[in-house]
């Protein structure tokens, strides 16, 4: 295997079945690598209670700043029947140019090219390059989200670790690579309501207490009325109902509850204490004294937040349009990631590959598209420790 070629690393990777939470050998791999080329390489396993342990990476090359942190996981989803899919989704088989198995999108292809480039970055310029790079690898992207990235910085910056930037490879590109850079993400906020009445005899109503109208009223109080307009650099923030319930089988009951789940993707213009304090007043309002109900709201460790564009952003856009001829556009869309971890120790960018298949059967690549990924980020490696 050539170590600086990103599908040759993508490929070793996907055969590894890092299923959340198994580590599946893949940390190991990249570890072995790290290691033999100068990183100090570190395996930090943290712990909770109710959530699975997890197995972690960090790795450092370099002991001045400017330090540019890449970051990822090589945790992926299961890959469902094996059957389905055209290629053993642990296979890493290729075929008319593209690279089939699970991780290949999200996000083991991105981190084979952020390693290629890292190899052939300190292959030509030596370890002596005017700063550092450190790789920060979780195992606990898709699962629980608790005894990875979070926990790994903490215990980083414990250690008096520092960066100045990080570059996270999750698959950005909506059709084709170099269409975005996500320089942030909307906030993630999920709430039950759950509406109370009083059970009885469909045809006695005066006896019994129907939630269901008081749950529809509700339910049409937050949807009457966009939450925002958006704001600079987010789109309006967005309810969604995701399930109404009233777990009655039969039809001549009137049921004594009526609940209902509901998700937010919020925009900059919120926190989740604000919106959740502006839900309640609304419900409130509907509600009045005709409809007794309860909200709870999820705890969110996924507030909205924004990475200004600045020089580092220039710099990736620039390579990103010197390779691909199209110059990113600076998004916010999309679900949530552990950029909302990183970007408390340091600004943080996202740019990876494009994320059509990802967690589908016969998830897959262009081979094309992992070198030129590789390109952007070699690009990037020199601008960062040229500037």
């Amino acid at each position: 295997m050539s170590e600086s070629s990103p599908l040759a690393l993508a490929q070793a990777l996907i055969r590894c079945p890092s299923v959340t939470p198994e580590e599946g050998g893949a940390l190991s791999f990249l570890a072995d690598l790290l290691a033999k080329a100068g990183f100090a390489v570190e395996r930090p396993i943290f712990s909770e209670a109710g959530t699975p342990d997890i197995e972690n990476l960090y790795a450092r090359i370099g002991t001045s700043a400017p330090v540019l942190l890449l970051a990822g996981h090589t945790d992926v989803v299961p890959p469902g029947e094996a059957t389905a899919w055209s290629h053993g989704p642990f296979s890493g088989a290729v075929a008319d140019g593209m690279l089939y198995g699970r991780g290949a999108v999200d996000m083991k292809g991105g981190i084979a090219c952020m390693l290629a480039a890292t190899l052939r970055f300190l292959e030509a310029r030596g370890p002596a390059f005017g700063g550092s790079i450190a790789f920060l690898i979780t195992g606990d992207e898709e699962g629980p989200a608790v005894n990875g990235t979070v926990k790994l910085l903490d215990w980083a910056k414990a250690r008096g670790e520092r960066f100045d930037h990080c570059l996270l490879g999750e698959p950005t590109n909506p059709d084709a690579l170099g269409d975005m850079i996500k320089i942030g993400r909307r906030g993630s906020l999920t709430g039950r309501i759950t509406v109370h009445g009083r059970q009885g005899h469909v045809a006695y109503p005066h006896r019994a207490d129907n939630p269901i109208p008081g749950l529809l009223r509700l339910a049409s109080a937050l949807l009457a009325a966009p939450l925002d307009r958006g704001t600079a650099h987010f789109d309006a923030s967005n309810l969604e109902f995701t399930t109404i319930d009233v777990g009655n089988p039969a039809t001549n009951v009137i049921p004594a509850t009526a609940k209902a789940v509901f998700n937010v993707r919020f925009n900059d213009g919120w926190t989740a204490q604000t919106l959740g304090a502006e839900i309640r007043r609304r419900l409130e309002e509907a509600a009045g004294s005709a409809v007794r109900f309860s909200l709870d709201l999820q705890p969110s460790n996924s507030p909205a937040f924004l990475t200004r564009p600045d020089a580092f952003v220039e710099r990736v856009a620039d390579a990103i349009e010197a390779e691909t001829g199209r110059r990113p556009a600076l998004s916010t869309t999309g679900g949530t990631s552990d950029a909302r971890f990183i970007k408390d120790a340091c600004p943080v960018i996202e740019f990876g590959l494009v994320g059509q298949t990802m967690h589908e059967v016969d998830e897959r690549v262009a081979v094309d598209d992992l070198d030129r990924l590789t390109a952007i980020y070699s690009r990037v490696l020199d601008a960062y420790f040229s500037a």
